[in-house]
């Protein structure tokens, strides 16, 4: 399975170790994925693979609809 965001399409990054004498190694950056069990309108559950700076983007927006409500 591809280590991509579910909901935002976050994916690896690449770029370069860069050592003192300025030595260049590639290397990636893969995202902070956290598998996730969502329930579907129809009542099954699925999980999903969604990076964690996503879900507290989730979870804060949700806050702030249950205080406005």
């Amino acid at each position: 399975m591809a280590r991509r965001c579910s909901v935002t399409g976050k994916g690896p990054l690449v770029g370069y170790n860069v050592s003192h004498a300025h030595n260049k190694t590639k290397k990636r950056q893969l995202p902070n994925l956290r598998t996730v069990r969502i329930t579907l309108e129809d009542g099954t559950r699925k999980k999903i693979k969604v990076a964690a700076s996503t879900l507290r983007t989730m979870r804060k927006k949700a806050a702030q609809a249950a205080a406005s409500n």
